[in-house]
């Protein structure tokens, strides 16, 4: 009989925005009880020591590496971890003894795909001591020995999912709009195929903190107001990562920012916005068939320009686009979850990644464990 833990997912995605804290039971397979969700946002100040830590990593060539200043700062990401984990417990009432697992993402500082190199900073067992959880932690490394782009990892989960969705013959996509965006496609037949898709929110949100100083457009607003330069979306969208037959997963550094003399602030948010969207659609041409419904979580879903954008692309193609919510999921939640239930396949060694998923070999599973 499979052992159903309770684990709860940490993530911090690229945006690099704060900490989604989500809990679920599971048994690493086929059985998924949704829990409570957390979002907890990071300071500003802290906000900007991230930032400064994609500088320091630049350098690096081993994973393993943390000059002073990059360890300060991997243990300040520690310790405000330790804390989401804290007010997320005081928040539900959840006991000591009532969480078997926690799966720890960190922060992704450097990732380097084509040479092997992919860094996330976030001390796992000074995590485990703060807590007094086990801690699950590093879960892209193995894939990248084992010849994987080390990304992206949510597609076990999303393929979980997706049979509670699938009607006979259908095919769906997770589209997560994150920084970066990736697809996850789940065929009819169980096939699986998944890799990053384009830029998603890092390109808008560093044109509007460039213009403005807000870290987002709320809502497209802004994006809402512009309208798309032609030009300047080409100069995304003919980008060699969208031509050739071998998907490779991106670095929040591979498609520069929009200068400050190239737009209007609300022309540019929109072109962007563009490219956010015609990003998934171009990328979709390399899946195994259309698929009939994308399903969209991850931040960029509440950017309505964007959506609206997407779905009209998708809909001309002859797909539906559904947010998360509208599919019975929640958005904002989903990329934490899945994170915890791969802390759970880790403790069953079961596999993380897989050959249509990463390019691994074949499937491996991963992470390390530090117990307090």
């Amino acid at each position: 009989m499979d052992v159903i833990r309770t684990a709860i997912g940490l993530m911090s995605g690229t945006s690099m925005d704060g900490i989604d804290v989500a809990l679920i039971r599971t048994d690493g397979r086929g059985f998924i009880e949704r829990g409570p969700f957390l979002g907890v946002p990071y300071e500003a100040d802290f906000r900007e020591r991230l930032k400064r830590a994609l500088e320091l990593s630049r350098p690096l060539t081993d994973r393993r590496e943390r000059p002073a200043e990059l360890r300060e700062i991997e243990l300040e990401l520690t310790e405000w971890h330790a804390l989401a984990v804290t007010a997320f417990r005081q928040r539900f009432g959840l006991s000591a003894d009532a969480v078997d697992v926690l799966g720890f993402h960190g922060q992704t500082v450097l990732h380097r795909p084509d040479e092997g190199l992919t860094i996330q900073i976030g001390d796992g067992p000074q995590l485990a001591r703060r807590t007094g959880l086990p801690v699950v932690y590093d879960m892209r490394a193995n894939d990248m020995v084992h010849g994987g782009q080390g990304a992206p990892l949510v597609p076990a989960y999303h393929a979980a999912l997706a049979g509670k969705l699938q009607q006979a013959g259908e095919a769906v996509c997770f589209v997560n709009i994150g920084g970066i965006s990736n697809l996850t496609y789940i065929g009819a037949d169980g096939r699986i195929a998944a890799f990053d898709s384009g830029p998603g929110n890092a390109l808008i949100d560093q044109w509007v903190e460039m213009q403005t100083g807000r870290t987002y457009d709320p809502g497209g607003e802004i994006g809402g107001r512009g309208k798309v330069i032609p030009a300047l979306a080409a100069r995304y969208l003919e980008s060699p990562f969208f031509r050739g037959n071998v998907r490779r997963s991106l670095d929040r550094g591979d498609f520069a920012p929009l200068r400050p003399e190239e737009a209007s602030l609300e022309d540019g948010a929109r072109t962007l916005a563009h490219v956010a969207a015609a990003s998934i659609v171009k990328s979709a041409g390399f899946l195994p068939e259309s698929p009939s419904t994308y399903i969209v979580c991850g931040g960029g879903r509440l950017n309505a320009t964007l959506m609206a954008e997407f779905s009209a692309m998708a809909e001309g193609l002859g797909s539906r686009v559904l947010s998360a919510e509208a599919a019975g999921f929640d958005g904002d939640a989903l990329e934490a979850e899945a994170w915890a239930y791969l802390a759970v396949r880790s403790l069953e060694g079961l596999p993380l990644t897989f050959p249509s998923t990463t390019g691994v070999a074949s499937p491996v599973t991963g992470g390390v464990l530090a117990t307090p």
